[in-house]
């Protein structure tokens, strides 16, 4: 089938897949079809909105049939806002299709046998899990239905979420439901005090007003981090908006404010000024504290964050005596969470800060088997590198999305630890390292654990032995 055009509608239309971004996957002939908020089982008429030579993107304009698979969205946001894109599909479904994802990704790109794969770890709540979310402030606030631009009463301020596909327009959330209390009554009393005290809120595009962004960090310890950006306030807006938040909010363990005035939002290079408490919460897990503070990276589902570092440990099967490398460490976690089981950890992290934190959390928890180095990962882990700290027994690798460089999977095709843990937020990329470390190593136990409920995301455990 040649390219469709633009507005082309399908009748009858059966859904017979899921994509990785989370679009149902349908077929008009040869011609794939990837429908916005479609469920495997349904049947629908769809119209086209945006065409390629092979596929097309399309919106559902009449649900002929639904899917037994299919759910209410609880959310009122569900549609326009870009989280929690499968709310309308069971949370058994949801499982079921991310399972099928992993195993697609491994069998298909890594010629992966994935028959004894396990089954996923579903996570304990599927709402209100985060232990961390950022918003944005901005004058250019999405309207709902029924809002007219031409009004001049509205007021277009919003503090929300960012619309997939648009930097500048933010979503005012009224209720989310990815994080527990008081985060939802933070966010609404601060937009409503900001609103009525005459706060001028971030132009994206001009890069002028006085607020920013707003991140909140709730731990399991029951203590609460609140960051507010600024970008160009002034010292009496500062002081005034978070002596509002200090009195309304007691419970805040850790208020703290940044001034940023770069035209991007990371925060890393910015000076923290911490208004109330310390410039750290904790978390706790298997009776090991972790410090984290306002750059601090951490697993933000803390309770399913734990099970995957259990499942590690487990693949690992340690006996006490291991040398174990823990490969993008981040802020140590796996690192001193592994520690007691083992005889020394080497953590290497290219951010120096988190470095810095894994140094920390060692030294709370009296860890003093732990050691860590910061760079980037293809030149720390040289020859010289293992020859100075030893071969280890066991290999942990944990990367970011785009999975390991290609220099640094030679390195381990090098080192030959008898053991491999892989830990991969990207079963794709997993997939591509894994194929490439076949040459020396079996795959011989896949665990994938689902970390985020109601989106595509899923996270996956990979124990490869070295062959003899």
């Amino acid at each position: 089938m040649s390219k469709i055009p633009y507005n082309q509608v399908f009748e009858d239309v059966a859904i017979i897949d899921i994509a990785e971004e989370g679009k149902g996957v349908g077929k008009v002939d040869e011609y794939v079809l990837f429908v916005e908020k479609a469920v495997p089982g349904d049947v629908v008429d769809v119209q086209v909105y945006r065409s390629k030579k092979n596929f097309g993107e399309a919106k559902i304009i009449k649900l002929k049939q639904p899917s037994a698979h299919r759910a209410e969205p609880f959310c009122e946001h569900f549609g326009t806002c870009g989280g929690c894109k499968w709310q309308h599909m069971t949370y058994a479904a949801q499982l079921q299709f991310k399972q099928k994802t992993v195993a697609d990704a491994l069998s298909r790109l890594a010629k992966i046998d994935v028959e004894g794969m396990l089954t996923i770890v579903a996570s304990p709540a599927d709402r209100y899990y985060r232990n961390k979310l950022e918003f944005t402030f901005s004058n250019k606030r999405w309207l709902y239905d029924g809002e007219s631009r031409d009004n001049e009463e509205l007021n277009m301020n919003a503090l929300g979420f960012h619309i997939p596909g648009r930097f500048d327009k933010i979503l005012d959330v009224h209720h989310c439901y990815l994080q527990a209390d008081p985060s939802n009554e933070l966010r609404n009393r601060i937009n409503e005090f900001a609103k009525q005290n005459g706060y001028t809120y971030y132009d994206l595009r001009a890069h002028t007003g006085a607020l920013r962004n707003l991140v909140i960090r709730t731990s399991s310890t029951g203590e609460i981090m609140v960051i507010v950006v600024f970008a160009y306030p002034t010292r009496e807006e500062i002081v005034k908006l978070m002596d509002f938040i200090a009195g309304g909010f007691p419970e805040i363990t850790s208020l703290l404010y940044i001034v940023n005035e770069k035209k991007n939002d990371t925060i890393f290079d910015q000076e923290v000024v911490a208004y109330k408490g310390p410039e750290f919460i904790h978390e706790e897990m298997d009776g090991i504290r972790f410090r984290i503070g306002p750059k601090s990276f951490y697993q933000t589902n803390s309770v399913q964050a734990q099970r995957l570092y259990e499942i590690t440990r487990d693949f690992a099967g340690f006996t006490g005596n291991e040398l174990v490398y823990d490969l993008y460490t981040g802020a140590g976690t796996i690192a001193n969470f592994i520690a007691g089981s083992v005889r020394q950890v080497v953590g290497v992290e290219y951010v120096p800060s988190a470095i810095e934190d894994a140094k920390i959390n060692s030294a709370i928890n009296n860890i003093t088997n732990t050691k860590f180095f910061a760079g980037d990962m293809k030149d720390v882990l040289s020859a010289d590198f293992v020859t100075e700290h030893g071969k280890p027994d066991v290999i942990i690798t944990d990367p970011p999305r785009a999975g390991m460089h290609p220099d640094v999977v030679a390195r381990l095709m090098e080192i030959e630890a008898k053991k491999i843990v892989y830990v991969s937020c990207n079963a794709a990329t997993q997939a591509r390292d894994l194929l490439a470390l076949k040459e020396k190593y079996n795959t011989v136990k896949i665990q994938p654990v689902d970390m985020f409920p109601h989106t595509q995301h899923v996270e996956n455990v990979v124990l490869l032995e070295l062959a003899v």
